[in-house]
């Protein structure tokens, strides 16, 4: 996003971002060394000393909350969001629109992006919404004051924002017509328990790269609509400490809270070949034993340009990585030598050598199947979910507000009534199609777990909370879709490496049934194949 990184920040996918955080460390300790050798009497010693290691350490911070923005870990957020709301409310920007000093405004425009970003990474939507009435207002304020030429970057800024919120395809209403704002991270008995007798792997996502290239996608800050849902699903909700203490018998005064781990994430948006390959090699570097790498790619397809004789892993194309070549209309200008293969694309073969660890991948792309042209050389546990390569042109309008497939992993009822075209919903009606899905999802989990002719990978992944719900969801998407009555075509359908079984499992009579049960409960039954009412 133009115009709202300061000068000093880290910028995204470099290698000199470890590089400037060892530099600055290294500043701060030179400094207090410096400071441990000054006498205890006196204070103008003291002033270029404390001036200077102040200076050091707030570009610490800085670093931290730029790293916490771009791994989305909530307890660095609720930190960033009290220093940000501390300095709303002690209004310590007041007095900049008074100085005639354009670069003071600067900054405040750039905390007031940082601040959205927070709130959105948040869910607090209804303070967004303030915030960007304010931003935009200071945004007017500072282009009628100045003659600035960065006016339409910071206008972009308030149209990106804006269509992110807007992105959201349904509105939950209560009573009094009021929105509900939907928290879709991973809450206490969100995902199907594990019960006696189920083997599963011992398993635990350590670390997810999140990768976001598509040309046209709605974004802000770097985080594309789909990025930022995918960070969500892989998220716990915070503990609200301040509830839990208040209950009596929950915590003694010294008792901290038992600290719920998530998975690291690396939020890469468009990154080169080489940014995205350093990456995967530092995660998988550092992966713990017993551990799992997710590779989330949400990106443009890259197609074969011809068939060779003896066909492998770089022959079926992949996904865009990012380039400096032109976009024209969203796609890109063809080169010149049809022969040579893309040298941006990220192929299946790439990913090879990250097989030696157990390693989760989901593709979001025109040409998913590509991922289906894999081979598990090292006998890890390895498992592809490939999302549909055509959508019902009914639906393809919508892809700029975010992919359907993305959707149903993020919040799968949200995915449903997408399908089904409906934009709003009570909260009433919403809490009763949340319980069936839990009957569903639960059958699902049983399937996978007791299933004879299922690979083991699905077994070894089961064991983790993000990891089984991502599956069931997968699941769930699949018969969804199987029964809708505009996806008819057999690329509209996702799939899957291993693949899973179709017969006892993403075209079960049972979940057809609960998928009509689900239409029925919505009054959007005669969108969907009927084929199973004798059954119903």
């Amino acid at each position: 996003m133009t115009g709202v990184g300061a000068e000093d920040d880290i910028p995204l996918c470099e290698r000199k971002t470890v590089t400037d955080f060892c530099y600055l460390l290294d500043k701060s300790k030179q400094l207090f060394n410096g400071l441990r050798d000054l006498p205890q009497y006196g204070h103008k010693q003291w002033q270029s000393y404390f001036g200077r290691t102040f200076d050091v350490y707030t570009k610490l911070w800085k670093f931290q909350q730029q790293h916490s923005l771009r791994t989305s870990e909530t307890s660095y957020l609720n930190e960033a969001f009290s220093f940000y709301s501390a300095i709303r409310q002690r209004s310590y920007y007041h007095q900049v629109n008074k100085e005639d000093r354009p670069e003071l405004v600067v900054k405040k425009l750039r905390y007031y992006a940082r601040f959205i970003v927070v709130c959105l990474l948040l869910n607090k939507m209804d303070l967004v919404k303030v915030l960007v009435k304010e931003l935009s207002e200071e945004i007017e304020d500072y282009t009628q004051r100045f003659n600035t030429e960065d006016q339409l970057e910071w206008n972009l800024v308030l149209q990106e924002v804006a269509a992110f919120v807007e992105a959201d395809p349904l509105m939950i209403l209560n009573d009094d017509n009021g929105a509900v704002v939907i928290s879709n991270r991973l809450q206490e008995g969100g995902v199907p328990p594990l019960e006696q007798g189920m083997v599963v792997g011992q398993l635990t996502l350590a670390d997810a790269l999140i990768i976001g290239n598509c040309n046209n996608q709605v974004k802000f800050s770097e985080l594309t609509i789909d990025m930022f849902r995918m960070l969500q699903a892989l998220e716990r909700e915070p503990v609200n400490l301040a509830t839990q203490s208040s209950k009596p018998g929950t915590l003694e005064p010294n008792e901290k809270p038992a600290k719920r781990e998530n998975p690291h994430k690396y939020l890469l948006y468009k990154p080169t070949f080489s940014q995205l390959y350093t990456f995967l090699s530092a995660s998988f570097k550092e992966l713990p034993a017993n551990s799992v790498l997710l590779v989330y790619l949400s990106a443009t397809g890259v197609f074969p340009t011809g068939r060779s004789e003896c066909e492998g892993p770089y022959d079926f194309g992949g996904v865009l990585t990012n380039t400096n070549r032109d976009v024209v209309n969203g796609e890109m200008v063809q080169k010149r030598n049809q022969a040579q293969k893309e040298m941006h694309c990220l192929h299946p073969g790439d990913l090879f050598p990250f097989t030696r660890k157990p390693l989760f991948i989901i593709v979001d792309s025109s040409n998913s199947t590509a991922y289906k042209n894999f081979s598990n050389l090292f006998g890890q546990p390895l498992v592809c979910l490939l999302s549909p390569t055509v959508y019902p042109k009914s639906m393809q309008d919508q892809s700029q507000r975010g992919s359907l497939f993305t959707l149903f992993l993020y919040n799968p009822l949200m995915g449903f009534l997408s399908v089904c075209g409906l934009s709003s919903m009570r909260y009433g009606l919403w809490e009763k199609a949340q319980e069936l899905l839990r009957k569903f999802f639960h059958d699902i989990g049983q399937m996978i777990t007791s299933s004879r002719v299922i690979d083991q990978a699905y077994l070894q992944f089961y064991g983790d909370e993000f990891l089984r719900l991502v599956m069931i969801r997968f699941v769930f998407c699949c018969t969804t879709l199987r029964l809708h009555k505009l996806f008819r075509e057999a690329r509209s359908f996702p799939e899957s490496y291993p693949p899973l079984p179709k017969q006892e499992m993403v075209e079960s009579s049972l979940l057809q049934k609960h998928v009509l049960e689900l239409a029925a409960m919505l009054d959007v039954q005669n969108l969907f194949s009927d084929g199973m009412l004798d059954n119903y």
